[in-house]
């Protein structure tokens, strides 16, 4: 029973990292732009993402723009679009492994050597996915607080954290989570395989041995 949910929640948790990974790779809002000192345009707001950049005018018209080369990125932008495409693969691919998996309920002996190997891959690709996530999201939010500091960069330059930065946190922890919550369920099963019942197969053989001595006692006392 405590196998059965710790899979479930391991699956629910990382189902939802996985899709929160595609939607932080996809989302325009990694950084924003700060209405600070002379820049006090407050009527347009500017977005800027792994892919594209979108110009929003009073909450009612936004135009978006795919960027025209990856030299057009900063450095950490085009670091973070790789890292976030390598996040989003290992994601998908450890949702795969702990579906195929999710059949352990029972950590019967017979099949246990499989599954549970398949349950600890599901949680490492979990972990590993979380981490990558984790690094591009930090390296975006160091490289904004450092420039919004920084008094030689312009103020119509300096940028907020955007949405998808806070998501992205959200999203590592729950990959991170679900890589902790699979192998926490092999560790589980393995305990439970160790300490298991097993059927002392020498008892039966000495008993119907003893069962046929007694049988061919019985058959030779009826003859006398």
């Amino acid at each position: 029973m405590v196998g059965s949910a710790l899979q479930i929640a391991g699956l629910l948790v990382g189902g939802i990292g996985m899709i929160g990974t595609f939607a932080v790779t996809g989302m325009p809002q990694w950084r924003v732009s700060a209405f600070i000192e002379n820049n006090i345009i407050v009527f347009e707001t500017i977005w800027e993402g792994l892919w594209m950049h979108c110009i929003r005018q009073a909450n009612i018209r936004m135009q978006c723009k795919v960027y025209d080369s990856m030299l057009a990125l900063s450095l950490d932008l085009q670091a973070s679009r790789g890292l976030m495409c390598a996040g989003s693969v290992l994601s998908f691919l450890a949702f795969v492994v702990a579906v195929v998996g999710m059949k352990c309920t029972r950590c019967v002996q017979s099949s246990w050597q499989a599954k549970g190997y398949i349950i600890l891959m599901a949680g490492l690709l979990f972990s590993l996915s979380g981490v990558v996530v984790l690094i591009p999201v930090c390296w975006v939010a160091n490289t904004i607080i450092s420039d919004f500091y920084n008094p030689a960069v312009n103020a119509a330059q300096k940028r907020e954290l955007g949405e998808a930065l806070y998501l992205g946190w959200v999203v590592a922890f729950c990959l991170i989570a679900a890589g902790a919550i699979f192998c926490s369920f092999y560790r589980y099963c393995e305990k439970n395989r160790s300490y298991g019942y097993s059927t002392p197969t020498h008892f039966s053989t000495d008993s119907q041995h003893l069962y046929g001595k007694t049988e061919s006692s019985y058959s030779k006392s009826q003859y006398v």
